[in-house]
């Protein structure tokens, strides 16, 4: 399905997403990577390395990634040597806080980032700093969003992990990213397969059926707000079947051709492996209108918590088609 706003390429865009390391100046609660804080950060010389292997491979969009990779003393030479090596877009995601100051965040910009991606998980302070145990951090990412807007940077783009704590106010945090100038933005279901989620699954993961409706609602805020291009990810099709447009996955898989280098792995094709890998169907899908097109729950979501919230979607009979 596509919708005004979105309509798949001709072509599949080969992505690299390079995790730079695991070091992080926020202590997230539900992050993937919170279990992996001690392993050593990639040096210099391999991520230039893997720069030069991606872009010999045809890599035209080069997302860096952490942890947090801002704080890396050599955040802007590997910028500028992206920039350098002819990469299309250079993708940052990040928290945010070091581009509160105004100095890095003219660096960052100058140095050839196209685009900055902002990591918000509450739609006010008291929420946002208790889920990145960060103090202050939420008053940072704004002075960061204002400071690279004020350097000319108009790809602006945001990102909200949604957990028990955040589910409510995902309408709220919509609302924010409208607020800010921000029209994509991806609301992502927790992930629980490693790290902070799977620790303490009860505590951070909610069930989907309790969680998708305040999704939804995000959704509604930004289409009111005049965009489409607010998605959901990592959710089972049954629970969003009036959104199949604004699904992220299915964006994705359409658009990209994606790798994950990390300093502990490397996948060179997420779409595929994810499917066969992190998440699954079940015999309750059987039947489902959108069985192929969907990804279903993470693996680990079912080991814990069950199938029984999957609800196959019927296809219209001929009569009522």
């Amino acid at each position: 399905m596509s919708a005004p706003g979105w309509t798949p390429p001709p072509s599949k865009t080969q992505k690299l997403v390079l995790f730079t390391g695991f070091s992080c100046n926020s202590y997230c609660h539900f992050c993937i990577d919170l279990n992996k804080r001690d392993l050593p950060d990639k040096s210099t010389r391999q991520i230039v390395e893997e720069m030069v292997r991606a872009k010999a491979a045809g890599v035209e969009y080069l997302e860096m990634i952490g942890g947090e990779t801002t704080i890396r003393r050599d955040f802007l030479p590997l910028v500028r040597t992206a920039k350098r090596l002819g990469f299309r877009d250079i993708v940052v995601v990040t928290n945010g806080r070091m581009l509160a100051y105004p100095e890095f965040a003219r660096d960052t910009v100058a140095a050839g980032v196209t685009d900055v991606v902002f990591s918000i998980h509450g739609h006010d302070a008291a929420l946002h700093d208790e889920l990145t145990s960060a103090p202050g951090s939420f008053d940072e990412l704004l002075k960061g969003v204002a400071n690279v807007r004020a350097e000319g940077l108009e790809r602006v783009f945001g990102n909200c992990t949604v957990v028990k704590r955040n589910m409510k106010v995902m309408p709220k945090i919509a609302e924010l990213f409208l607020k800010l100038k921000i029209h994509h933005v991806e609301f992502i279901f927790v992930d629980p397969t490693y790290g902070g989620a799977y620790t303490n699954f009860r505590g951070l993961v909610p069930r989907i059926s309790e969680a998708a409706p305040y999704m939804r609602e995000a959704l509604d805020v930004g289409r009111r707000g005049g965009t489409r291009d607010f998605v959901v990810r990592y959710v089972p099709l049954c629970h969003f079947p009036d959104d199949l447009d604004q699904v992220s996955e299915i964006r994705e898989v359409a658009t990209f051709r994606t790798r994950h280098w990390a300093p502990d792995f490397q996948n060179d094709d997420v779409g595929a492996s994810r499917a066969v890998a992190g998440r699954a169907k079940t015999e309750r899908c059987a039947g489902c209108s959108l069985y192929d097109r969907c990804e279903g729950l993470w693996r680990e979501y079912l080991t814990r918590y069950g199938d029984e919230e999957l609800s196959p979607v019927r296809a219209p009979s001929p009569a009522e088609a």
